[in-house]
Parts: structure tokens; sequence; C-alpha cells
């Protein structure tokens, strides 16, 4: 990496909040569009269902590009194309706003992709080539609240306005917020490059973006009430194949496009692999319980948003305590206790019915999201911890890939639960799809539950001492010292 150009002192402490406002842009705008699917399509004069193209165009523009972000950021700067991002983001998010057609806001939305794919990733790599080891947990934090705060801020959020101005401002209120990052990136982001020019890996290129697109596409198939599961099993599993060849071939290349050989620190594998099968466990959540409480209490959009915004009080709320844990407990200890009680307040979200009290479902949400803030602050701090500077823009690339990767996975494991909690309590699909009942809701949560408690057992081969290159579990150890 080439250092000519990393910030002051003084600079390099607000890089994480101007990188954190981007990524809770991109994050809240794909949230709210849920609850804005009725009425745009009402706009377009077609069925919500037609709909499902542009979130899937999002989705396949990720994976498309998401890959190929290090390598740009290495070739022409940082901030460049950090920069470059947020133009095309805010661009993309104005054609959305004025889009008149589903193939008007399809096209829109793989643009906005292509801005949220290099926006994301490139930002977190400015934050942690810029940001020293002592301080990078402080700032990890800072920048991972957006993905967690943004999937339950967001549907109260949409519902608001699209019940009470349109659909459109949803897509147009980037636009501000998009200049005021512009201007903030401009003066006080750096633009570091990769100290070696690497020539594009284009065959890499093709083989990650097919798989990742195979992935996620097969999921979306598979969460769709009406469409054919083993199709949709085939789709992933060649996904799978494809993804096989691409990390072989990366093996033997000089310059791979993306590195896997960052799998080899135990500290950045676990929270690539492991930590995976977490993310989708916990992202099914957000999907299940604005369901539960909309068709299985009866709720309206705008009053079951409300009620998620005890798991936002929970993410927010630990934030100011994640440091202190982690310097505390350390990593290994926290990541257990962590994900066993995200995974037990999944089940439990299940049992909850519209007589349960409501300071019971206050308290059941907002430990749900204290659990999931706390661990997806551990897995993106722990990530880099043990990584070097060579490393990190390969690391940051397919860190994002997963990450990216996850989050659609977790909603479309959301689905594909239900849909199966309902096939196996009996029901079958219509034309218009499926009707839920408390007790495929009760199975769908004991899935998610059960998928993120399998994975504790990855975190028990954490080491000990992991993390104390970034601060982790060093009070702890002073004090038994």
């Amino acid at each position: 990496m080439s250092n000519s150009s990393l910030p002051a002192p003084s600079a390099a402490r607000w890089l994480p909040y101007i990188v954190a406002g981007t990524f809770f842009m991109e994050y809240l705008d794909t949230t709210v569009i849920a609850t804005a699917l009725p009425q745009m399509a009402h706009s377009f004069g077609v069925g919500p269902n037609a709909l499902s193209i542009g979130m899937t165009a999002y989705m396949l523009a990720l994976a498309i590009f998401i890959p190929v972000s290090g390598w740009v950021a290495d070739r022409v700067g940082s901030r460049t194309v950090f920069f470059s991002a947020i133009v095309v983001f805010v661009i993309a998010s104005v054609l959305c706003g004025l889009s008149n057609s589903v193939a008007e806001f399809t096209a829109a939305r793989l643009l906005q992709g292509a801005g949220g794919a290099m926006m994301v990733p490139v930002g977190r790599l400015i934050v942690v080539r810029s940001t020293e080891k002592s301080r990078l947990m402080q700032a990890i934090s800072t920048i991972t609240w957006p993905a967690i705060a943004a999937p339950v801020v967001g549907p109260p959020v949409g519902g608001f306005i699209t019940t009470y101005a349109s659909w459109r401002w949803i897509f147009l209120l980037n636009v501000p917020f998009g200049i005021c990052a512009l201007i903030a990136v401009a003066m006080l982001v750096p633009n570091l490059r990769g100290a070696e020019r690497k020539p594009l890996d284009v065959i890499g290129l093709v083989l990650s973006g097919a798989a990742l697109t195979a992935i996620l596409y097969g999921a979306e198939l598979a969460s769709q009430p009406n469409s054919n599961p083993w199709i949709a099993g085939g789709v992933v599993l060649a996904g799978l194949a494809i993804g096989f060849a691409a990390v072989r071939y990366a093996a033997g290349h000089p310059h791979p496009l993306i590195d896997f050989s960052t799998l080899k620190i135990p500290t950045y594998s676990v929270t690539v692999l492991t930590g995976s099968l977490t993310r989708i466990g916990i992202g099914a959540v957000p999907y299940l319980m604005p369901l539960l409480f909309q068709i299985g209490f009866g709720l309206s959009a705008f009053k079951s948003g409300l009620l998620l915004l005890a798991s936002a009080l929970g993410n927010l709320g630990m934030k100011a305590l994640t440091t202190r844990i982690l310097r505390r407990f350390g990593f290994r200890y926290v990541s257990i206790v962590a994900v066993a009680t995200a995974g037990i307040f999944t089940i439990i979200c299940g049992l909850l019915t519209p007589l349960s009290p409501l300071a019971w479902v206050l308290i059941v949400v907002f430990v749900y999201g204290v659990a999931r803030s706390m661990q997806f602050s551990l897995l993106a701090t722990l990530a880099y911890a043990d990584v070097g500077a060579p490393q990190m823009s390969a690391a940051s690339t397919l860190w994002s890939a997963a990450a990216q990767m996850t989050i659609g996975l977790g909603i479309a494991y959301g689905a594909v639960a239900l849909r199966a909690a309902a096939l196996i309590n009996g029901e079958t699909a219509s034309a218009e799809g499926m009707h839920f009942s408390l007790d495929d809701f009760q199975l769908a949560f004991l899935f998610a539950g059960l998928l993120t408690l399998l994975s504790v057992w990855g975190y028990f081969k954490v080491a000990r001492d992991a993390g104390q290159s970034v601060g982790g579990g060093s009070m702890r150890q002073n004090a038994s010292q």
C-alpha cells in the first residue's frame, strides 16, 4: 500500500463516520423497499411479485462488481472509487425514483447495485487501511452499526414514507445525503493505492461473478412460494460447483482477483466461514419478524415496524458497550455467548403470540437486537485483527463478498424456512401464494435459531487470546497477571 496519502490523525478520526453514513444510505435503501412494493406495483400497473426482478437485479449487480472492487481501488485510488461509487449510487437512486415501469426500475436497480458494490467494500477498505490497530475496534464498530440498524429501522421508515408521502421519496431522499457525503469524501478521505499494480484476473472475475450470481439467484428462487424447489436447489449447487472451481483456479494464479489464501489466517477465516453461517441464521429474523407481527398478530406495517424499534434500540445501545466488553472478556468468550443468546432468543421469537404481554415482546426483540449487534460488530473487528497491510485489499474484498451474500441468503433462508414450515403443517400454495399461521412462524423461527446455534461450535476453536492486536481481552489478561 502506498502511504504517501495517509490522512492526518484528525482527519482519520472522521473517516469511520463518513463511511458509516454512506453505508447507512445503502443499507436503509435496500431494506425500506420491501414495504413500498405494493404501492410501487400499483404505480407500474403490475402485481407485487413482478417487482421481485428489481430486487434480484440489485443482488446480481453486487455479485458481479464486489469481487473487482479491491482491484479497482488499488489501481486508481480508494477515494476516486469511493467518490465515483457514491455518484453512481445517487444518480441510480434518482432514476429509481423517477421510474414509470418495471423495466426502468430494474435497469436503475442494476446501476444502483453497481454503485453499492463498489461503495461498501472500498469504504471498509479505506477505514481499515487508515486506522491504527489500537483504534480499529472502535472504528469497525462505527461502520458496522448501519448494517445492524438498517434492517430494523427500515420497515417503519418505509411504512411511514409510503403511507404519508410517496414511495418515490425512498430513493429521492438519497440525493441530499449523497451530496453531503461527497463533500466530506473530497475533503477528508485519502486516495490510497496498492503498492503493486496487479493485472486484472478476468477468468477469476467471471468465475466469482457466476458463482455468486447462481447462489443468490437460486436462493431467491427457492424463497418464491410457487417455484420448483428442485430447480432452485440445482441452481444453488451449480453456484457452489463454480465457486469450488474459482477457489481451485485462484490457488494456482499468481495474482487472483479473490485471494483465498487470507483464509489461512485463523481469526479471519472464522469470521468468513463460521461467521457466514451465523449471519444467515441471524439475518432470517428481520425478514420473519415483520411478517409475524403483520400476519400472525394482525398489526399494520407501521405498527409492526414500531415494535421492531426495540431491536434497533438493542443494536444501538450495545454500540456504547461493545469495545468495553470485548476488552474485558475477549473475542472467543463473547462470540460464544452472543451467538448462543441470538439463537435462543430467535427460537423464543417464534413462541410469541398476540396474547403475549407487550413488555415480554419488547424484551425478546430487544435482547435479540443486543446479541445481533454484539456478534456482527465482533465479526467485523476480528476479521482484520491479524491481516497485514499487503493482504488488506484481498481480505476486504472476500469479506465484503461474503457479508453481502449472506445478507441475501439470510432473507432467502427465512423465506424458505417459512415455506417449509407451511408445507410441514399441511399448507398448500395457491395462485396467490401461501397463507401462514402462527404454527408456521414457530417452526420457521426454530429453523433460524437452530442454524444460528449450529454455528456456535466454530467459535470454540477461536484462540483465547484472539484479537489482542486490536485490544480484545487485554483488560482481562492484565487483571490475571
